[in-house]
């Protein structure tokens, strides 16, 4: 089911979310997505790197 059929939580008294809260809720979710995929990418590179240098010391 996609989200735009799942019903708004808070009852039948619950006004529906405006299409720019809709925005605003979305891209700070798409922000923490990818600032936490941002330091996933930076903690794999500073491992390579680091495998990279132990590999050649002689």
């Amino acid at each position: 089911m996609s989200e735009e059929t799942v019903p708004q939580e808070g009852g039948a008294d619950a006004r529906p979310k405006g299409l720019l809260q809709q925005m605003e809720e979305l891209m700070a979710a798409l922000n923490a997505d990818l600032s936490a995929l941002d330091a996933d990418l930076q903690s794999a590179g500073s491992q390579e790197r680091q495998a990279g240098t132990e590999g050649h010391a002689e």
